[in-house]
């Protein structure tokens, strides 16, 4: 379980999870054309953390423009509350804000 006050790695949350998660799966990963090196891992104002990455082409491995995110809470990941591919100015508002 993660306690420290620092914004964990990504590689601290992927260690961490405890739930049935396939987000890291090399499936998965290999599906949206991420890396673990693709991520980010932001805390919130309000101290929340959540981690997102862009989302590449499966054929010609470009940027999509998207990004997957998740909240990182009580060692499991969560949808957030906003759905879909989001654009990176709408994940750093939704951060912002929750």
């Amino acid at each position: 379980m993660i306690t420290t006050a620092k914004t964990p790695t990504i590689y601290d949350i992927k260690y961490a999870i405890t739930n049935e998660s396939h987000y890291f799966d090399r499936k998965s990963m290999k599906f949206f054309g991420q890396t673990l090196k693709d991520f980010t891992v932001k805390k919130s104002p309000t101290g929340n953390i959540f981690l997102y990455a862009p989302i590449y082409d499966s054929f010609t491995h470009k940027n999509t423009g998207c990004y997957s995110m998740r909240e990182f809470k009580d060692n499991q990941l969560h949808h957030c509350q906003i759905y879909g591919h989001i654009a990176l100015s709408g994940i750093i508002d939704y951060i912002n804000t929750h």
